[in-house]
């Protein structure tokens, strides 16, 4: 590490930790100011803030890793978290929540299922799976860090207690840098964390347009051609994954045989299944939600969200990709040369890209950007996770009435406790991949059915909602324990052959465990109060099975109109994923100089956004608030 590279990291963290600090004075005149910024912060500012959270380490390793083994096909791999979820959020999800005018998405559980005991228990569950999901994505930050800064910096930080090791350096440069992000999320809460999101939003693209630069002017096309096939490059497949590296490469083919999506068309049509669902049920309880009802009105969350998507995948595909390219030149014949590869050994491409073909200034620049992504993804979780202890479950059974001083402390400690629990929950992980598959395949599976359903059927109700997020939890729960023991089952046994079924295979089993628990708890139990039914159906809008609600409404009043946007809706849903994915396509065919694809890209981009113009955007300015 050059000394210039450490005073630009040096200098990144003590202006963010600053700022966060600096402006955290906001935070302090009640809840609604601490966890949503009082409501009073532009939609712009937000969608840079949401797109920055969404920037993290963990996920770009992820991401590097499966680009450089598997091609310009791996950016379906996104879909398994998925992201279309941005989409559905922008086109119609956005302003159906932000209706509600609540702070948490378990206090807009109630505003669907009522404040009885069947409401009250939905309402516990789904704040319950926001701290779970909370302290989940915490250890996956946790992981990520770890295993990039340990390679990038030179200082060997193990700590040593009677002798043993206590700390690995990964461990212990995961929890300085955790220490000091937590510190301005706690103090200062949205206020800090939106202010310095902008600000690390800024150094992330600085980081993306040169580390993209430097591979495009630095490596031609005859290298990167000589590594990869035009398979690598073909967007387009089949039943079956075609070989994608030429003989030379053989290593990576037999890699790409034992990662378990060998069978890619099967892959796709699960990540099609889930993502449908998952995308309708709307974004989990975390900092995306926060973002929604942080906005102004119900107009500006629409705008927020799809600002998000418009400026977060070029700039990110830029670094994936310029990295790629790096790696695949310089990197490609000596993992091909291992014969023992795994995924994991993937995920470390990023940090040795950095350490070894970086050059001094940008290689600080950069390393500022990816701590910049890892600080604002992780001070996102940390200010929208509390918010549901806080608000949802202490201040509502156990101190209703209190000072704005009080919750913004118990806020505090509650913020510390989740870093807490996220950071132990890191400990005993084994990788990034593991954590990834965990929350995108297991953890969502217990979440999709439920909140699928509390939107479309009118019948579904709080004890419906309750078992069913029940039923898929324990299920998701009994899935990652299997995983993350398989090495002491025995082979041959049903339970080993469980728990080498990749998760992607596993979203129907868990997904079926809370289908059935919906439906026994909603038919086992008596409808929602028709009044909540009415109140809820006439403020959101949404549309779907509400017909006995819509006639008693109609009754009443003869100018109500049910929504029949589900065709519209539907419909832009698909040219918004063909647009988000042109925004992915873009810059990776830029960077490794096929330009003509490169070209069909931008075509696509640019028409899908001048259809959306017309079949979004000008329906979101007409909506009265």
């Amino acid at each position: 590490m050059n000394i210039i590279d450490v005073s630009i990291i040096l200098i990144y963290i003590v202006m963010s930790v600053g700022i966060g600090i600096w402006i955290s004075r906001k935070a302090s005149k009640g809840l609604d100011d601490y966890f949503l910024g009082g409501k009073s912060i532009k939609w712009y500012f937000l969608g840079l803030s949401n797109g920055s959270g969404m920037f993290d380490v963990s996920g770009t390793s992820w991401m590097i890793g499966v680009l450089f083994l598997y091609g310009v096909k791996s950016f379906m791999f996104m879909w398994l978290w998925p992201i279309w979820n941005q989409i559905f959020v922008m086109m119609f999800l956005a302003v159906w929540i932000r209706r509600s005018k609540v702070m948490t998405g378990s206090e807009w559980i109630l505003t669907r299922f009522g404040s009885d005991k069947a409401g009250k228990a939905s309402h516990i569950i789904v704040a319950i799976f926001a701290i779970i999901s909370t302290i989940g994505f915490i250890a996956y930050f946790f992981v990520g860090i770890g295993k990039f800064v340990t390679i990038i910096l030179p200082w060997d930080l193990t700590v040593h207690l009677n002798g043993s090791v206590f700390l690995t350096s990964e461990q212990a440069y995961a929890l300085l840098i955790i220490f000091l992000t937590t510190i301005y999320t706690v103090k200062g809460g949205m206020f800090s964390v939106v202010a310095t999101e902008v600000v690390q939003y800024i150094i992330m693209i600085v980081a993306g347009v040169l580390i993209a630069g430097y591979a495009f002017i630095n490596y031609t096309d005859i290298q990167i051609n000589s590594v990869i096939t035009p398979e690598w490059k073909n967007v387009f497949f089949g039943w079956e994954f075609e070989t994608q590296w030429s003989d030379k490469f053989e290593t990576f083919n037999r890699l790409i045989d034992t990662e378990g999506y060998k069978m890619f068309g099967a892959f796709i049509g699960m990540t099609l299944f889930k993502g449908f669902f998952a995308s309708v049920a709307g974004p989990t309880p975390s900092y995306d939600l926060q973002r929604v009802l942080s906005t102004k009105s119900v107009k500006e969350a629409a705008y927020m969200s799809g600002f998000t998507n418009l400026i977060l995948f070029i700039p990110r595909y830029l670094l994936i990709t310029g990295i790629v390219v790096i790696a695949l030149v310089n990197l490609a014949p000596e993992l091909n040369a291992n014969v023992n590869l795994t995924g994991a050994d993937l995920e470390l491409l990023m940090p040795k890209v950095v350490n070894l073909y970086i050059p001094v200034g940008i290689k600080g620049i950069l390393l500022a950007g990816l701590l910049a992504a890892f600080m604002s993804g992780f001070s996102a979780f940390v200010n929208a996770g509390p918010a549901y202890i806080v608000n949802d479950i202490y201040k509502k059974y156990f101190k209703p009435v209190a000072s704005n001083k009080h919750y913004i402390k118990v806020s505090q400690i509650s913020s510390f406790l989740v870093v807490g629990l996220g950071v132990f929950m890191g400990f005993f992980a084994d990788s990034i991949n593991s954590l990834t598959l965990w929350i995108t395949s297991a953890l969502y599976g217990g979440y999709v059915a439920a909140n699928f359903l509390k939107w479309i059927w009118w019948r579904f109700n709080g004890w419906g909602y309750f078992w069913g997020m029940v039923g898929g939890l324990v299920a998701a729960s009994l899935q990652f324990i299997l995983d993350q023991n398989k090495g002491n089952l025995a082979p041959g046994t049903f339970l080993h052959q469980l728990s080498e079924v990749p998760s992607i295979y596993l979203f129907p089993l868990i997904f079926g465990f809370s289908i059935l628990g919906c439906l026994l708890g909603t038919y086992l139990s008596k409808p929602t109060d028709m009044e909540v039914l009415k109140s809820f159906y006439s403020n959101v809008r949404p549309w779907g099975f509400w017909g006995p609600v819509y006639k008693q409404l109609k009754s009443e009043d003869q100018s109500f109109q049910k929504n029949n946007d589900f065709y519209l809706d539907m419909m832009n849903c698909v040219i918004g994923i063909i647009w988000q994915s042109s925004m992915i396509l873009l810059p990776i065919y830029f960077i490794i100089r096929d330009y003509p694809k490169a070209g069909v890209a931008l075509v696509v981009f640019l028409v899908t956004t001048t259809v959306l113009k017309f079949t979004w955007l000008d329906r979101v300015r007409k909506i009265e608030e």
